[in-house]
Order: C-alpha cells, then structure tokens, then sequence
C-alpha cells in the first residue's frame, strides 16, 4: 500500500489566510499517516526460515540443482508406484445397503457354474434348519404392523365367539354413567325458541329499552381557566382552612440528610484547569513498556556466558565430578 500522494485539500475560494493552510497540512500529514503499510514487530532473532505460504505447490526451501537431477532409487521408484486397484469386474463398487436396511449385506451375484454345481452331502446336511424342541411354544408376534409390540388382543376361537355373556360380564360391560346432576357444556350459540322470537314486549320492557337522553355537546360548560367546572357557594370562598386542612395539604418533605443525584457532567474549574501535575504525577502517568512477546517466548542471551564466568576457577569438588567414569 503506497501513501497517497498530491493535493487532497484545496481551498476552494481561491485563497485563504494562514491558519487554513496549517490546518490542511496536519489533515494532509495524518491521511499519510494513515495510508502507510502496518510495520512488523517481528525480530530478525526469531526469524530463522522465509515466509511460508499454505496451499501453494512451492517448496519449503530451495532444492539444489543436483538433487533435481539426481535420479530416483530403485526402492524410491518403487514406493512411487500408485496403489493396486482391487475392484475390478464384479467387484466395482458393491453397494453398501442393498438387501438391507442397516449393514451392507453380505449377498453378491452368484456366477452360473456356481448355480448348476451338485452340493455335496455335507452341505445338505448343514442346509437343513434346526428343529424346535418338543415343548417349544411360539412366541407371540411382537413387529407386525408396528414399530414396537403389537396388540394384545389375539385371535379369538369359534365356540368363546357363540358362548352365551353372563349377567357379570354384562354388568361389566356397560359404560359408566355420568352423575345425576352432571350438566354438560353449554352450547357456543343460543338458539332462541319460537315463542321467544315471536312475543310482544312489555310497556316497563321498552321503557328500559330506550337510550338516555342527554343534551347535545358538553355536559358542562368548561367556562374560563380560571373558573371552577361547577359553581361554588358564596359561603365556601370565604371559610378559611382549618389548622389540620393545612397540614395535610403541605407536600411530602425529603428525609434529613437527603443528597441529590449527581450531574452527569460538571463543569471543571478554571484553577483546576490551570494547576499543573506533580512531579510524583507525572511519574504516575507514564505508560509502562513491556518487551515485545517474541523475546519474552525468545530470550537471545539464554546461552550467553558472562566474562567473570570465563575466568572463574572450578573447586576442587566441581573437578572430581567431572572426571569421567572408568569402567
């Protein structure tokens, strides 16, 4: 990214005085500043291969120009071959549910030698299905018709069908009824009954039937502001409140040492604008400067030996552990 170059601010009456040209140059200084490239905090310690960029066919580094004429081994050869491919004829992909709704079944084309073949008499044997025991009873079908168990109810004989009921299970038999005094739910619509509709109404009836009758606009004349909506008596606009009246028409006061919220925003004094910073403050404010988080992760001087370390003479005991062992 370059940094844009050339007038961006021009004054458009054709002159202007000096503070308007100092301003344009700081706008102009800051979009430069703007547009010039991020800088990298990457140090050239930490660095010790080129950039690399995923999913592009270029090497990791350089190859020389003698191993890209190199020729291949026999083995490497070998191992460059592409893999054997399995499926063929038949055997080109098998379909992985057919004749089933779950596991790949096992059952493939059968070839026609296979098909006219004679088994042997062993075969025949094994073909036979196993038979139930003597005192083995079938078991109920559970999945006809169902995702789970099926209905209890099984099939009937011909002579339960034409046996007479008896007078219990006749008893049992009847549906429950509901409580003598049980009402059901009253229908949405009423409907109403052919005399009903068809009756005269009475003198008091249609007397409650007519609507009120009220005179036409306001019900009261709302007068001046000033004036009250009705009129007061003469007698009332002279009494004077009573001592418990003008109690309780005080407002509520606040409590004793209520403060009220705080403004939002106050306005700052002038000497406090014009007070200058300790010097402890000014300590205070200045930011802390950490190193960059390569040589935290990175320390270069890790394996740097200091010069009085160079010249140091080991003990007597440092000497007798380093003699190696004999064995």
């Amino acid at each position: 990214m370059t940094a844009v170059q050339g007038p961006l601010f021009t004054d458009s009456g054709g002159g202007g005085d000096e503070t308007s040209t100092n301003e344009q140059a700081t706008m102009l200084q800051r979009v430069y500043q703007l547009a010039s490239p991020k800088t990298s905090r990457s140090v050239w310690l930490t660095n010790y291969e080129p950039k690399l960029i995923w999913g592009n066919q270029d090497h990791m580094w350089p190859l020389s120009p003698t191993a890209l004429k190199a020729p291949a081994s026999p083995r490497l050869e070998r191992l460059a071959l592409s893999k054997r491919n399995f499926q063929t004829g038949r055997k080109i992909c098998r379909p992985e549910f057919s004749y089933s709704c779950g596991r790949a079944s096992l059952i493939w084309e059968v070839s026609p030698l296979a098909m006219t073949a004679e088994s042997t008499e062993r075969v025949r044997v094994l073909a036979h299905p196993k038979k139930p025991p003597p005192e083995y009873q079938k078991d109920r079908p559970e999945n006809e018709f169902s995702c789970g168990r099926v209905s209890p109810i099984w099939t009937v004989a011909d002579g339960a069908k034409r046996c007479p009921s008896r007078d219990r299970s006749d008893q049992l038999a009847r549906a429950k009824t509901p409580h003598q005094h049980y009402t059901g739910n009253k229908e949405v619509e009423t409907l109403v009954p052919r005399p009903a509709q068809l009756a005269v109404a009475t003198p008091r009836v249609e007397d409650l039937a007519r609507p009120k009758s009220r005179p036409a606009g306001l019900f009261l004349d709302p007068g001046h502001p000033e004036q009250s909506i009705w009129k007061v008596n003469g007698k009332a606009r002279t009494v004077s409140a009573t001592q418990r009246l003008l109690e309780l028409s005080k407002p509520k006061g606040l409590a004793d040492g209520f403060v009220n919220n705080r403004e939002v925003a106050w306005p700052v004094s002038r000497s406090a604008r014009r007070n200058q910073p300790t010097e402890r403050l000014g300590q205070l404010s200045i930011p802390i400067i950490r190193a960059t988080m390569d040589h935290v992760q990175f320390d270069p001087d890790a394996f740097l030996v200091k010069e009085t370390a160079k010249k140091a003479r080991c003990s007597q005991r440092v000497e007798e552990l380093a003699q190696p062992l004999v064995r």
